[in-house]
């Protein structure tokens, strides 16, 4: 059964960097869309970006354009987020999601869900 586990969180101070890593476990990720999602305190869990097996990314949030970056490595089968120029209100949970077959159009609707990895962007 395919396992998404998210690494990469942690304290950073504004306008620092951080990347995050979401690898599978029990199955590779071809055929598969994963997306970053994220989830702040008292807030709706909103999408950020989404990569398929095709490599077309798709920006659930246009505003993080020029700051996130995602990508895939298949060989250590894992999906990347590149954060830059963070702010407070970065601050959340990411979780990664994936799906089979999927074009990221199915956003909340992701098959598989990792329990997320903590980003607080304070200083």
């Amino acid at each position: 059964q395919l396992q998404l586990v998210e690494s990469g969180g942690g304290l950073v101070q504004p306008g620092g960097s951080l990347r995050l890593s979401c690898a599978a476990s029990g199955f590779t990720l071809d055929y598969y869309a994963i997306g970053w999602f994220r989830q702040a305190p008292g807030k709706e869990r909103e999408g950020v970006v989404c990569i398929n097996a095709s490599n077309v990314i798709t920006y659930y949030a246009d505003s993080l354009k020029g700051r996130f970056t995602i990508s895939r490595d298949i060989a250590k089968n894992t999906v990347y987020l590149q954060m830059n120029s963070l702010n407070p209100e970065d601050t959340a949970n990411y979780v990664c999601a994936g799906a089979p077959w999927s074009d990221c159009s199915n956003g909340d609707g992701m098959d598989y869900w990792g329990k997320g990895t903590l980003v607080t962007v304070f200083s």
